[in-house]
């Protein structure tokens, strides 16, 4: 299993691709967070998130279920809003990983201090284990990027 990294060192690591990813979720404010059931199967709902001082952050609701979900497993996926229309400026970008929720009053003062969310509220810091970006270049090729902990990014083009 992969060692998880924090989106600081993610960006250190692939600073090209982080720019492009921060900049896919920066366009819209709602995105599609996948999260697992009790039972194991998937759940889909939607979440803002936040890039601040070298983390993603997710903030939920008191008791969502996708914050009960966190609680009990941690794994997630998080996919960028792809937009409207069909040009996915920047491209396709997800995020796996795991969501560790934050008790610390004073990272989690500081995170109310500058985001203002409303109270009470669920606060996760994120583990990175895989994050891909898909793209068509040059209306040729069908471009993945594929980057995890401790390996170098793949790149793979398919016509």
């Amino acid at each position: 299993m992969n060692t998880g990294m924090n989106w600081a060192a993610f960006g250190s690591a692939e600073p090209d691709l982080a720019t492009t990813v921060e900049s896919r979720f920066g366009a819209f404010t709602h995105h599609v967070l996948a999260t697992l059931r009790k039972d194991g199967s998937p759940r889909t709902t939607g979440l803002e998130v936040r890039f601040l001082h070298g983390e993603l952050w997710l903030g939920m609701m008191p008791d969502s279920l996708k914050a009960l979900d966190l609680r009990r497993d941690p794994r997630f996926a998080l996919q960028a809003n792809p937009g409207e229309g069909q040009s996915l400026g920047g491209g396709d970008v997800r995020i796996a990983g795991r969501a560790i929720e934050v008790e610390d009053v004073g990272t989690k003062g500081a995170y109310v201090a500058e985001v203002e969310p409303p109270q009470p509220f669920h606060l996760f810091r994120t583990e990175l284990t895989e994050v891909v970006r898909t793209y068509v270049e040059d209306d040729t090729y069908l471009v993945v990027q594929v980057w995890k902990p401790g390996q170098p990014l793949r790149t793979l083009k398919r016509t």
